[in-house]
């Protein structure tokens, strides 16, 4: 009787077939680490050049902030009016940095912290032209919950008649009111959320209030952030205010050429100019743009300069 034969060579065959799976597997592990691996060096890398660029734009930001101390302590009206025109590039006369500003006023427009002293005496100028201001846009855009809005931008800045307790309160919450616009978009931003109101966004905010500190002295004289600097603003202000024609506005005024005061007298308006409101010379208050190159890329960082002090450095990252 003939023994049974074994198929040996299948068995081979099934072995040679599990290894090659198993090899596959492992190739497959092995790339799909490797891409892993890739993507974190190369945000390694881009967190690397991010982080040596902001030293960088700290270090330009401090070359510029002792330059504007020493060279142009007592000439910031030279500077800005140019660079209020037009971005120009600046350079160290040692040649340690190159970059390109560009700044613009800082109060160019209505405070918006104006609309919390209404129980001030001494401001109520200011006062009625920010309610002035505000109750026109919601005029004009219509609005659908102006009280709401109006509440929310009080609760930010904190009412003048707070119990002392209640402004205590609001001093832990924010301290020196509304002070940039991103502070003051996230109020937007709920108030569109809360009172489904889209018609919010499309206001050009920007070309009417501007967001800057009050502050008072030891007496309690307000001594910044209560004047206008009106030879820089916008005709779409210029035409709230005074009660001019938007469209003639735009077509008779040149901003920074002309005299606020002169052009509404001659548009037969003079009587609405308060110098309660606008200054008479330049106000040292503006916030600059700085864009420079590293490694290739393009970089942006902002700082302001108010009363002589510079300021408020923020790195704006890669443009």
């Amino acid at each position: 009787m003939d023994k049974p034969t074994y198929t040996i060579p299948q068995r081979v065959s099934h072995r040679k077939g599990f290894a090659l799976i198993l090899t596959l597997s492992v190739l497959a592990v092995i790339i799909a680490l490797t891409g892993v691996l890739i993507g974190y060096l190369d945000n390694v890398r881009r967190d690397a050049t991010y982080t040596k660029a902001l030293i960088q734009g700290d270090l330009y930001y401090s070359d510029l902030k002792q330059m504007l101390d020493k060279k142009f302590k007592k000439n910031r009206k030279g500077l800005y009016t140019q660079l209020y025109q037009t971005a120009i590039p600046l350079a160290s006369e040692d040649g340690r940095f190159s970059v390109m500003v560009h700044c613009r006023p800082l109060a160019n427009g209505v405070n918006i912290n104006w609309m919390g002293l209404g129980n001030d005496q001494q401001m109520q100028e200011q006062y009625t032209s920010a309610q002035k201001v505000f109750e026109s846009i919601v005029q004009s855009y219509g609005l659908e919950d102006a009280t709401r809005l109006q509440d929310m931008i009080l609760e930010e800045i904190g009412k003048p008649d707070e119990t002392s307790v209640q402004r205590e309160q609001s001093r832990l919450r924010q301290k020196n009111g509304i002070i940039s616009f991103r502070q003051f978009e996230a109020i937007l931003q709920r108030y569109q959320f809360e009172a489904d109101d889209p018609k919010v966004s499309r206001v050009p905010w920007k070309k009417f209030f501007v967001f800057n500190e009050i502050k008072k002295d030891k007496k309690g004289k307000v001594v910044t952030g209560d004047r206008i600097d009106g030879d820089y603003i916008s005709p779409e202000l210029i035409s709230l205010l005074f009660d001019i024609d938007l469209a003639t506005v735009k077509e008779e005024w040149i901003e920074s050429e002309m005299k606020l005061k002169t052009f509404v007298q001659n548009m037969g308006e003079g009587d609405k100019y308060s110098p309660k409101l606008f200054t008479k010379e330049f106000l040292p208050m503006s916030w600059c743009e700085i864009v420079y190159g590293y490694g290739g890329e393009r970089f942006m960082f902002r700082f302001v300069d108010i009363q002589g002090e510079v300021k408020n450095f923020e790195f704006y990252g890669k443009q």
